[in-house]
């Protein structure tokens, strides 16, 4: 049977009997929100100077508050602070301290705020914090696609749809595709940034408070933009949450097909690329093997960083105006999901910048074998004064025969070619080339090397930047 708990909170004046112990340890968050407590003195000591501000609480008391919260925090740092589960969270923890410390400054501290609107403005703090540093390892990750890229921006390799043989590209283009997704997360973290950095400190509980208080001073000392208008959304909205959750998803989802792409590729079958060994495994009962398991642990924290997202909408989905208890669940998914990714994207940023070992021959042989020149051969014809769709017929009818001898299309002879079309003349070979390909597709966007080139300076740009 549980014993009732001994512990005074805060709010027992209310209850006739203590809180169950098994109650208490089932509300209490301070294991995993503790991680707010600078955030947590942050806006607590802009609190406190608005209200000295605003002669609310005396100078004295602002004095003690801010040694307090000095002392705090140094504890915190070496380790020293004793987190209690009978504070419940991060919030009570660092006002019992800051009470034993300086007296009755420390009551004083809570005027004019919840709790609500209190774990409100640390959250919001923590998240732009986080977008901040995960915007910063975008930026290097995006670096390191484009040393790859320039390193192979002459380098051919298939273009696959469906996982088949298409047209030729060059590895450096490839590379540049994933830096194009990886520019739109930086864009959408940036973006959810905006809605994220808007104060809620000043709605109290729900409705606002009764003191003078200036909220405008407060998020300007905070570093917000603006402040919540609403006192009732201003306590209860997480959509800055879900919303920084859904970019990172889509972030994840994006590494995720990288990931895909250098597993396959690292297959012996395939051998496109080596990955070094500092970011692959063996096996215990297998002593040839070389295991991708940075790749592979990326995919299934893919699907880690989407189920979070589907918990805090599920999380939201039912919830009356205004705040419930339901929303102390929002942190454990939304604290998981920036560890993921805030460690994905370093030790992807580290491993494409020299861990990737790109196996040149192998390309090169991959594209003998899928007819990638097939529709630059279907485009010659067009030039000749062929409708498309019926150079596309006579090249099948090529590929079919070249398939039956066993060779590539260029493999085939000028007579065999002609015999598909009487306007295949003694220039088509120079088509039927992988370099011949790469370089008519001479665009903004093309697989041309020199374009990839291009591409490469603008993106250099683009980081320099910050975009």
């Amino acid at each position: 049977m549980n014993t009732p708990s001994n512990t005074q909170y805060t709010w027992e004046g209310r209850f006739d009997e203590p809180v169950d112990v098994l109650v208490k340890r089932y509300t209490a968050s301070v294991d995993f929100d503790r991680r707010l407590w600078r955030q947590d003195i942050r806006g607590s000591l802009a609190h406190a100077r608005m209200l000295a501000r605003q002669g609310i609480i005396s100078r004295q008391d602002l004095a003690d508050i801010e040694r307090g919260m000095t002392e705090i925090a140094a504890e915190i740092e070496a380790d020293r602070f004793q987190w209690s589960l009978d504070q419940e969270d991060v919030h009570f923890n660092i006002e019992k301290r800051l009470t034993a410390l300086v007296g009755d400054a420390g009551k004083r501290l809570h005027t004019g705020r919840s709790r609500n609107d209190q774990v409100a403005t640390d959250i919001r703090l923590y998240l732009r914090d986080a977008i901040d540093d995960i915007r910063a390892l975008l930026a290097g990750l995006r670096e390191a696609l484009v040393s790859l890229a320039e390193r192979e921006a002459g380098t051919p390799m298939p273009g696959f749809t469906h996982l088949q043989v298409a047209q030729p590209v060059t590895f450096g283009h490839h590379m540049l595709a994933y830096f194009e997704m990886f520019a739109r997360d930086a864009e959408r973290f940036a973006d959810c940034r905006k809605r994220v950095n808007r104060l809620p400190l000043g709605a109290a509980a729900l409705a606002g408070t009764t003191y003078p208080i200036d909220r405008d001073w407060v998020a300007a000392e905070l570093g917000f933009e603006a402040v919540c208008v609403n006192s009732l959304d201003a306590v209860s909205d997480r959509d800055f949450a879900i919303e920084f959750c859904a970019a990172a998803a889509l972030c994840m989802m994006h590494v995720s097909r990288l990931a895909e792409e250098l597993v396959l590729w690292m297959s012996p079958r395939v051998g496109f690329v080596r990955i070094a060994d500092r970011f692959c495994t063996g096996s215990s009962i297998m002593p040839q093997k070389r295991n991708p398991d940075v790749p592979e642990l990326a995919r299934g924290k893919t699907g880690r960083v989407n189920g979070h997202l589907v918990a805090l909408l599920t999380l939201m989905k039912a919830q009356p105006l205004a705040y419930n208890k339901d929303n102390q669940e929002d942190k454990e998914p939304l604290f998981d999901t920036v560890d993921t990714v805030t460690d994905t994207l370093r030790i992807f940023a580290d491993m494409m910048a020299d861990g990737i070992a790109v196996n040149a021959p192998a390309l090169a042989a991959a594209l003998t074998q899928g007819f990638a020149t097939a529709t630059d051969l279907a485009d010659y014809l067009v030039r000749k004064g062929l409708p498309f769709r019926d150079a596309h017929a006579v090249v099948g009818a090529a590929v079919k025969a070249a398939e039956r001898k066993g060779v590539d299309l260029s493999g085939l002879t000028l007579a065999e070619l002609r015999a598909f079309s009487p306007l295949v003349d003694e220039d088509v070979f120079s088509v039927l080339t992988v370099e011949g390909a790469l370089a008519a597709r001479n665009h903004v966007g093309g697989v041309a090397p020199e374009q990839v080139r291009a591409s490469i300076a603008r993106a250099r740009e683009r980081l320099a930047a910050g975009l």
